[in-house]
């Protein structure tokens, strides 16, 4: 893609928000200079089977599988090294990239950003999955459960929500013609994640791939922000209706303690109500109320927020979910920066940022996984710990750039 639009340049109100939180920024660009580095490629959480000593076994077997794969996952240590596991990028990780470099962009002027956002952007539209109706993605890598196994090309609505709005804002700043492959992101919601009605409103698969024996809300709320997001720049009706179908069907799953199980009906995750799938769910409903101007869900985020407020410590520090305090998840942190950017309480979502730089980082650009009772898991990786936290400082320090 060419460049063939104005780049609209930093404003003086962005240059005063970057200094008067010099701190903020200075972590910011060390996270993306970390990226930069090593040109946005790195380790993922689930991606054992990258393993060129697993490529190197004759034989293909799930439950092989499923051992590369949770021994790099739940290893106290680092150990894709060992393994020969493979950097790669990641297409969410990449999505966020792209979004973070454009704020940083606003914020400093300064071209290096804006230039990356544009490779990165392109890499999207080059990776996208083929084969679908419209734009969309997923992990480059396989990914083994214990039903299906997950294959490079299968897409999923969570990365291809983060790329949909990664390839607007390249729309925004660095090339229109970004913004017409995002828009067909639609018929991949509507058509190959089988949007259907249900009687709470509408609901959709998580990946093509789904049976359709269970549905994961935090999925189904981050495709009705992919839609609400299309919305806002086409103004087509039947992308908010879609929006909303989808965002009642969510509310109506909210428990009593005002939080989101995982998965509907409940019995089919070990996950209950944990950190940064509900924020996912918050950040959703805030949107869908913020570009509709409506007040559809309020009393839904009036048991929300302060259930999601109680999956932090008043230090900042975030807890696992409902139960259990750990581990701490760097991802965790990131999305709370997000969802209390985007309620104005500035203070918390720096709180949390806070905590995240003393006890998940370096403190030079690096930040790690997780936090567990007894230690800490300091291994670097690329989407679920840079990529997160780039996004989440981005977004407290450029309200105005969603």
């Amino acid at each position: 893609m060419t460049d063939g639009t104005h780049v609209p340049a930093p404003t003086a109100d962005d240059a005063d928000r970057a200094r008067s939180d010099p701190w903020a920024l200075h972590h910011l660009v060390g996270a993306l200079d970390y990226a930069r580095e090593r040109e946005y490629r790195g380790w993922d959480l689930y991606d054992g089977e990258s393993s060129r000593l697993l490529r190197a076994i004759p034989v293909d077997n799930k439950w092989v599988n499923l051992v590369f794969q949770q021994t790099v996952r739940r290893s106290p240590v680092n150990v894709r090294p060992l393994l020969g596991v493979e950097p790669r990028r990641n297409f969410m990780g990449v999505a966020l990239f792209t979004i973070a470099n454009l704020r940083a962009y606003e914020l400093t002027g300064r071209d290096r950003f804006r230039e990356d956002a544009r490779e990165l952007a392109e890499w999207l539209v080059e990776n996208r999955s083929t084969g679908y109706g419209g734009f969309c993605g997923g992990h480059k890598h396989p990914l083994q459960g214990l039903s299906k196994r997950t294959l490079p090309n299968d897409p999923g609505i969570v990365g291809t929500t983060y790329a949909v709005k990664a390839l607007l804002a390249a729309g925004e700043y660095v090339d229109p013609s970004y913004r017409d492959v995002a828009v067909t992101a639609a018929d991949f919601v509507f058509d190959d994640l089988d949007y259907s009605s249900h009687p709470d409103g509408a609901r959709i698969k998580y990946k093509p791939i789904d049976t359709g024996d269970h549905y994961t809300l935090n999925a189904n709320a981050l495709g009705a922000r992919l839609l609400t997001n299309l919305y806002d720049v086409t103004g087509e009706d039947r992308l908010e209706d879609g929006a909303r179908n989808v965002l009642d069907y969510v509310a109506a799953q909210q428990t009593d303690e005002g939080g989101w199980m995982y998965r509907d009906p409940p019995e089919t995750s070990h996950l209950s109500m944990d950190n940064f799938h509900n924020g996912f769910v918050v950040e959703s409903l805030l949107r869908y109320q913020e570009i509709c101007g409506t007040e559809r869900y309020a009393d839904t985020l009036a048991d929300a927020l302060p259930f999601y407020r109680g999956l932090f410590t008043d230090e900042g520090a975030p807890r696992f979910d409902e139960a259990n305090e750990y581990p701490r998840d760097v991802h965790s942190s990131a999305q709370g920066a997000v969802v209390f950017s985007m309620l104005g309480d500035e203070e918390f979502a720096r709180r949390i940022i806070g905590w995240a730089v003393t006890n998940l980082s370096n403190r030079k650009g690096a930040f790690y996984h997780e936090k567990r009772r007894f230690y800490t898991k300091r291994t670097t990786l690329m989407r679920w710990c840079q990529a997160w936290m780039a996004h989440g400082i981005s977004r407290y320090l450029t309200p105005a750039l969603e």
